[in-house]
């Protein structure tokens, strides 16, 4: 299997986009584990959809499913919140995105998840683990670098949803500190850069629910030469902001003292590399098994003006199967 290491990964992935030879990537969150393999070799246990960019045939569900979760406690997820707001009083952080896992069950394989999931940003990696995500992190188009960072949710069959999510101050608070992160990064690795769109919405499947997300569009203009450099755009770039928080650094020091387990991939990035432009997805809505148990990873920003069970809530209408 091709793993690597941080340092030999991102080299690879270098050499991969000079050759201009067309490949998956996928970045684990803390960067320790790198997978990139050229697209004529992918592993027959690999599958992808990155918008149109797929690799496997659509199929319809024809049988019914079971989706079951035993969502961390309320008094263990307010604790965690607690110590978080203690560091943001402190100043040592502004906003981070707290995540816990749930141990989840159903009758469906994880394949049989991955294959009638839907959404825009899908990945099954050898029965290990999926994702299905509504969140690009970026595309290259030309010369142009794009960022999607999704910060705000709300069901959408609450009374003036729509309204309600775009007019919360704490909603735009977080999604305005998130804007201001990915611009700041992507100004480290290109010029001009943009806010293109600012807080437009989104409509997605949520197991039986349906969910607004919010989300902006940032660009900015790369070198000409940036196929070149691939990895090393990657590497400044991870992990995102939309699941650190900001300031990033900080932040994902308290995030490794607050959280009770290790993200693994949850929360990484994966994308493929066309010899030509490049998408990628951040890994959220998330399942991975281990010991034959399911564990789905979710979870939401947290800042000064959070309400611990509105935050609760919103970390379990977040574990669904998008059918």
């Amino acid at each position: 299997m091709c793993w690597f290491n941080k340092k030999n990964g991102f080299e690879e992935i270098d050499q991969l986009g000079q050759s201009r030879t067309p490949f998956l990537f996928i970045v684990s969150y803390d960067k320790t584990k790198i997978f990139a393999q050229p697209l004529a070799h992918l592993d027959n246990d690999i599958f992808y959809k990155l918008e149109d960019w797929r690799n496997y045939p659509v199929k319809k569900r024809e049988k019914d499913f079971t989706f079951s979760k035993s969502p961390v406690d309320f008094s263990t997820y307010k604790s965690a919140m607690e110590e978080i707001l203690e560091d943001i009083r402190s100043g040592n952080t502004y906003l981070l995105n707290l995540t816990f896992k749930t141990p989840v069950e159903s009758n469906f394989s994880l394949e049989e998840i991955f294959t009638y999931a839907r959404a825009k940003f899908k990945l099954y990696f050898k029965g290990k683990f999926i994702c299905f995500s509504p969140e690009r992190f970026v595309n290259i188009q030309g010369n142009t670098i794009a960022t999607y960072p999704m910060k705000g949710t709300i069901d959408a069959d609450l009374p003036h949803a729509k309204e309600h999510i775009l007019s919360n101050e704490k909603e735009m608070a977080e999604h305005v500190m998130i804007v201001d992160l990915m611009r700041n990064d992507l100004g480290i690795i290109g010029e001009d850069v943009k806010v293109e769109k600012f807080r437009y919405v989104d409509k997605i499947k949520a197991g039986k629910k349906e969910l607004l997300q919010v989300s902006s569009k940032i660009t900015a203009r790369l070198q000409t030469n940036w196929r070149d450099t691939i990895g090393i755009l990657l590497d400044q770039l991870t992990p995102a902001g939309s699941i650190t928080g900001t300031p990033k650094k900080s932040t994902v020091n308290i995030i490794n003292r607050v959280e009770n387990y290790n993200r693994g991939f949850y929360t990484g990035v994966f994308g493929v590399f066309d010899g030509e432009s490049l998408r990628s997805g951040v890994m959220i809505r998330f399942i991975e098994k281990k010991n034959n148990e399911l564990l789905y990873k979710s979870g939401g920003g947290i800042t000064i003006d959070s309400d611990a069970k509105d935050e609760y809530e919103e970390l379990i209408d977040k574990i669904y199967l998008p059918f």
